[in-house]
C-alpha cells in the first residue's frame, strides 16, 4: 500500500505545484502544520507529485499509503498502515484514547470505539511524534476506507502548530467529493509545449509531427496518457495515425492501455499479477503462497518486473494504482474468483479471519451458509472495532451468500441497519427491499417499517415522518411494547419538529396514550412520552407537572453511568430534551443541567454522531444565559464536528445568536438561504424560530413595527419551547408600536403558561410584560418584581432586558437619576454579553438622560477567533494545555500556539493575567 518514492520521469510543467509542495514541507519543518489536497483526473500526475514530495522530505519521518478500491470497506486499514511507526507513543495517550486506537487496530478487543475518539488518539500520536518533522502522503484518497478517511480529515482540520505535513492525492471526479474544506492544489493538464517535451523524452522512435500533435491533443495534457498510450500502439499506428480511442474517458483509456500491455505477457505472469491485484494488503509472502497454490512458478514475476509493472519487495507494489485496477477489471470473473480462492486458502484463519472471509466471499460462485456465517462473525468483530463500513459490507455479503430465505431475511435486516448507521442510505433502501421480498414475521415487518421511516426522515426530515413512525409503532405494539413506545417517542418528536407544516401530532399522542406500559417499569423514555402526549392532547397548563417530572427523570438518567449505549439514549431523547421541553416550562435549571450534561456525556462516550446536537442545545442555553461568545464557540465546534462526520449543521441556534448580536445581514441571509429547504422538508418549527429571532433582532434595533410583524407570525402556532418566548416578545413590541390591544391579548395568552410553570423565570417574564402595560406605582412595582425574580435565574439576558425596560420607563417619567442606574446596569450587561443591538439601545437611552457614554467594545473576546476565545476562557479557569486539548479536540501544541496569539491580542504576558481581561460568568452576574 505504499507510494513509490522514485520519480521515474522528470516532472514537466509542474513548477507551480512543486513550489506549493515545497512551501508546505517548509512550513512543517518550522512548526506550522501543512495540509494539502492534490486534486486531478486519473494520470494527471498526482502520484508523481507525491513522489516528488517524498524526495523533498529529507529529514522527515515519512509514512505513505495508497487507497485500494477493494479495501474501502476494511476499517482503519489505511490509518493503521500510517500509524504503525508511531505506535511507540501509544502508551503516552490518555487511557480512553489508547484503548480506542488499540481496539480499532485490532491490538486488543473491546467495545466499539467511536471514530471521534480514534481521531483524538491519532492526533495525540502525531503530536507526540512531531519533535522531528513528519510527513504523511496519502495517494488515491478517494479509495481509502471510510473509517480511516474520516479520522484523517478530522486530524487534518485540527493540525495547527505541529511539525506535520499531510498531503492527499484525490482522483477527480469523485462522488461524493472527499476531504472538503481543506487547502487544495488543483493539478491541470500540461501545456502543449510541456506535453510535446514529455512525449519526446519517453519515445524511442521517430514520430511524425502530425501524429505527435494528435497524440498530444487526445491526451488532453494528461502525463500518464502521454507516457503509456504511445507504448500501447504499434509502430504502424504511430506512423500512420490510425489509432482511434474507443471511449472518451481518460481513465478507461489508461486502463485499456495497461490491460493491453499486461495481456502481452505470459499467462502465468498475468495470473500472478491478478493475484497481487486481488490482495488489498500488498503482502508479498501471501501473494507467493497463493501463487504456489495455483502452480504459478517464481519465474512468472520476471517479465512483469522487467517492464516495470510491479515490484516484489517487502510489499507487492504496482507502478501506478491504475495498473492494479486495470489488471483486476480486465480479468474474467472466473479468473478473479480463482485468485481470491487461492488467497483465501493462503490466509491464516487464526491470524486474519476477516481477510480470509473477504476472499472466500469474493471467490464464492453460489450461496454458502458456512461462508455467510463466517462473514457474520467478521461483521461482529468489525463492529467491536468500530468499523461501520466493514460491518455493513460483511453483513451485505453474508446476506448475498445465505441460501436459506428466512435466514437471509434476518441478515438483510441487520445489514440494512448497519448501512443506515453508516449513512449508506441507498444501500440501506436496497437491503430493506431485499428483506421485504423474503419471508417476514410480524416483528420483522414492524422493524423494517421503523427503519424505513427513519431512512425517510434522515433524507427528507419532512412532515410525513411522524405518520410513518406511527405506522411502525402500531405494528410493534402487540409484539414489542417497549420498542413501540420508543418509536412513538420518535414520532412525537418528529411531529413537534414538523410543527405548523405537519398534521400528525394528535394522532401520535392518542396512539401513545392507548399504548400499554412497557414491561420494564420506570423507563425514562416512557416518562418523556407520557409528558409529551399530555402536552399535545391536554395543553400546556395540564401537562406542566408531567413535563417537570420527565425532565427530572431525564436529569437522573443522564448522570447514570451508561455501560450500554449512551449515544443511543442521547439520540432517542435529544429531540425533546433539553430542548424544547425545558424552555416550555421555563425551567432554566433543568435546561442548564441537561444541556451541559448531554455535551459532557457525548464527549465522554466519544459519541460523535450526537455531539453536534448536544453542543447546539448547550449553545442555545448559553445565548439565553447571556454568554454569547461561549455560544458562538459551541456553534463553531458543532459545525466542525458536523463537517468531520458529514452531517448537516443545525442553524437554528445560529439564528438566535445572530439576532442577539444584531447581525441583521447574517440573520436575513440564513433565513433567505434556508427557507426554501425548510418548506420543502416540512420543518415548521424552523419557521417559528426564524420569526422569533427576527422579532428579537428588530426589537433590539428599535424597529418595532418590523419586530411586531415577526412576533405575530411566531405566535400563529403553539410551537413547543418557542411560543412562550414569542408571546413575551409580542407584548413588548406591540406596546412599543402603539398596539396596546394586541399586547394585552398576548399577555392574556401568556399568563396561564407562566402561572402553571411557577418558576422564577416565568414569574419574572410575566411581571415584566405586565409592567410594560401598567401605569404609575403598579408599573414601578412590577418592574422591580421582574428584576428580583429574574435575578434568581440563569437567564441573565432577560434580566438585562428588565433593567433596560425599567430604565426606559423611569426616564419617560422624568426620574433621570434612577433611570441612569438601571440603564447603566443594562448597558454593562449587554456589553459583556455581546448583545450589540440592545447594548446600543441602552446607550442611546443613557445619552438621552444627559449622561455621556463612551461606546465600548462589546466584549473583550471580540478580537479573538472563536477557538482562541474558548482556549482563553479555559486557560483562565485553570485548565492545563492537555486538558484544553482534550476538550477542544486539538493537540496541546496547538493550544500553546493559540495561547501565544491570545496573549498578543489581549496585551497580556501570561495565564494569570487572563482573569483581569476576561471576567468570569460569576463576576459578570455580580457586576
Amino acid at each position: 500500500m505504499g507510494v513509490s518514492t522514485t520519480t521515474r520521469v522528470e516532472l514537466k510543467g509542474r513548477r507551480h505545484e512543486a513550489a506549493t509542495i515545497k512551501r508546505a514541507l517548509a512550513d512543517a519543518r518550522t512548526g506550522t502544520s501543512a495540509v494539502l489536497v492534490i486534486r486531478g483526473e486519473a494520470g494527471i500526475g498526482k502520484t508523481a507529485l507525491l513522489d516528488h514530495a517524498a524526495t523533498q522530505a529529507r529529514g522527515f519521518q515519512l509514512a505513505t499509503v495508497c487507497g485500494v478500491e477493494s479495501e474501502m470497506e476494511l476499517p482503519y486499514a489505511a490509518l493503521h498502515h500510517l500509524c504503525v511507526p508511531l505506535l511507540q507513543h501509544l502508551s503516552h495517550l490518555p487511557v480512553p484514547q489508547r484503548e480506542a486506537l488499540s481496539v480499532a487496530f485490532g491490538l486488543q478487543t473491546g467495545d466499539t470505539p467511536d471514530r471521534f475518539m480514534v481521531g483524538l488518539a491519532t492526533l495525540g500520536l502525531l503530536a507526540g511524534a512531531a519533535d522531528e518533522p513528519l510527513a504523511w502522503l496519502i495517494d488515491d484518497a478517494q479509495w481509502v476506507d471510510d473509517a480511516s478517511l474520516q479520522v484523517l480529515a478530522f486530524v487534518a482540520r485540527r493540525l495547527k502548530a505541529e511539525r506535520v505535513a499531510m498531503l492527499f492525492a484525490v482522483r477527480e471526479p469523485a462522488n461524493p467529493r472527499p476531504l472538503p474544506g481543506l487547502a487544495e492544489l488543483a493539478v491541470p493538464g500540461l501545456s502543449d509545449a510541456d506535453a510535446r517535451s514529455l512525449l519526446a523524452a519517453t519515445l524511442r522512435m521517430p514520430l511524425d509531427p502530425q501524429v505527435r500533435d494528435r497524440v498530444v491533443a487526445e491526451a488532453h495534457g494528461n502525463p500518464l496518457a502521454l507516457l503509456q498510450v504511445p507504448h500501447a500502439l504499434s509502430a504502424a499506428d504511430l506512423a500512420g495515425g490510425f489509432w482511434l480511442p474507443e471511449g472518451r474517458s481518460t481513465e478507461s483509456d489508461l486502463e485499456r492501455c495497461f490491460a493491453r500491455e499486461v495481456h502481452t505477457l505470459p499467462t502465468d505472469t498475468q495470473r500472478l499479477l491478478l493475484t497481487a491485484a486481488a490482495d488489498p494488503t500488498g503482502d508479498t509472502q501471501l501473494v507467493w503462497r497463493a501463487a504456489h497454490l495455483q502452480a504459478i512458478p517464481a519465474a512468472a514475476a520476471t517479465p512483469a518486473e522487467a517492464v516495470g509493472l510491479i515490484e516484489f519487495g517487502q510489499r507487492a507494489q504496482f507502478r501506478h494504482p491504475i495498473v492494479r485496477s486495470a489488471i483486476y477489471r480486465s480479468a474474467s470473473i472466473a479468473d478473479r474468483r480463482a485468485a481470491h480462492q487461492a488467497l483465501a486458502e493462503a490466509t491464516d484463519p487464526d491470524l486474519a479471519p476477516d481477510r480470509r472471509a473477504f476472499h472466500r466471499a469474493r471467490a464464492a460462485t453460489q450461496p454458502d451458509e458456512r461462508i455467510a456465517e463466517a462473514l457474520e462473525q467478521s461483521a461482529d468483530r468489525a463492529l467491536r472495532r468500530g468499523g461501520a463500513a466493514a460491518t455493513a459490507a460483511f453483513l451485505r455479503w453474508a446476506t448475498e451468500l445465505t441460501p436459506d430465505p428466512a435466514r437471509r431475511t434476518v441478515r438483510a435486516l441487520a445489514a440494512a441497519k448497519a448501512a443506515f448507521d453508516l449513512g449508506a442510505l441507498d444501500q440501506a433502501h436496497h437491503l430493506l427491499a431485499e428483506a421485504e421480498a423474503g419471508p417476514l414475521d410480524d416483528l420483522q415487518r414492524a422493524k423494517l417499517e421503523r427503519l424505513r421511516a427513519r431512512l425517510v426522515h434522515t433524507q427528507i426530515r419532512g412532515a410525513d415522518t411522524a405518520r410513518r413512525l406511527l405506522n411502525a409503532a402500531t405494528r410493534l405494539k402487540p409484539l414489542d411494547t417497549a420498542m413501540a413506545r420508543d418509536t412513538l417517542l420518535e414520532a412525537a418528536g418528529a411531529a413537534i419538529f414538523a410543527g405548523r407544516l405537519g398534521h400528525g401530532a394528535h394522532e401520535v399522542a392518542r396512539a401513545a396514550r392507548a399504548c400499554p406500559a412497557a414491561p420494564r417499569p420506570n423507563r425514562v423514555t416512557d416518562t418523556l412520552l407520557d409528558a409529551v402526549t399530555g402536552w399535545i392532547l391536554d395543553g400546556h397548563s395540564a401537562s406542566v407537572d408531567a413535563i417537570r417530572h420527565a425532565l427530572q427523570a431525564a436529569r437522573r438518567e443522564q448522570t447514570t453511568e451508561h455501560g450500554g449505549d449512551p449515544a443511543g439514549w442521547l439520540l432517542l431523547s435529544s429531540p425533546l430534551t433539553p430542548e424544547p421541553l425545558a424552555p416550555e416550562v421555563w425551567d432554566d435549571d433543568a435546561w442548564h443541567d441537561l444541556a451541559t450534561g448531554a455535551t459532557d456525556l457525548a464527549r465522554r462516550a466519544g459519541a460523535l454522531s450526537v455531539l453536534p446536537l448536544a453542543l447546539t442545545h448547550q449553545a442555545c442555553y448559553r445565548v439565553h444565559a447571556g454568554e454569547l461568545d461561549t455560544a458562538a464557540m459551541l456553534i463553531d465546534e458543532a459545525a466542525a464536528v458536523s463537517q468531520v462526520t458529514g452531517s448537516t449543521p443545525l442553524l437554528y441556534t445560529s439564528l438566535l445568536l445572530h439576532a442577539w448580536q444584531a447581525a441583521e445581514q447574517q440573520v436575513l441571509d440564513t433565513i433567505d438561504h434556508g427557507i426554501q429547504d425548510v418548506l420543502a422538508r416540512g420543518e415548521g418549527r424552523a419557521l417559528a424560530i426564524a420569526d422569533y429571532a427576527s422579532a428579537v433582532l428588530y426589537n433590539g434595533l428599535g424597529r418595532y413595527e418590523t419586530a411586531l410583524a415577526a412576533a405575530l407570525r411566531a405566535c400563529e402556532h403553539e410551537d413547543m419551547g418557542i411560543f412562550g418566548w414569542a408571546l413575551s416578545e409580542l407584548v413588548e413590541v406591540a406596546a412599543r408600536a402603539g398596539q396596546r390591544d394586541t399586547a394585552q391579548q398576548a399577555l392574556e395568552r401568556l399568563t396561564p403558561r407562566t402561572r402553571a410553570s411557577a418558576t422564577a423565570w416565568a414569574a419574572g417574564i410575566e411581571a415584566r410584560c405586565r409592567a410594560v402595560l401598567a401605569d404609575g406605582t403598579a408599573a414601578d412595582a412590577l418592574f422591580r418584581e421582574s428584576i428580583e425574580q429574574l435575578g434568581h435565574t440563569r437567564i441573565s439576558i432577560q434580566l438585562a432586558r428588565a433593567h433596560l425596560l425599567y430604565g426606559e420607563w423611569l426616564r419617560r417619567h422624568q426620574r433621570r437619576q434612577e433611570s441612569r442606574m438601571q440603564l447603566r446596569t443594562a448597558y454593562e450587561a449587554f456589553t459583556r454579553a455581546g448583545a450589540a443591538g440592545f447594548a446600543d439601545r441602552a446607550r442611546r437611552e443613557l445619552t438621552a438622560t444627559g449622561e455621556t457614554v463612551r461606546k465600548r467594545s462589546v466584549s473583550p473576546l471580540g478580537a479573538l477567533t472563536g477557538q482562541e476565545a474558548e482556549i482563553a476562557r479555559l486557560a483562565r479557569d485553570g485548565h492545563t494545555n492537555p486538558e484544553i486539548a482534550a476538550q477542544l479536540f486539538i493537540s496541546p501544541r496547538t493550544v500553546e500556539w493559540h495561547l501565544g496569539n491570545v496573549f498578543t491580542k489581549l496585551g497580556v504576558s501570561s495565564r494569570r493575567h487572563l482573569h483581569d481581561v476576561l471576567p468570569t460568568a460569576e463576576s459578570q452576574a455580580t457586576a
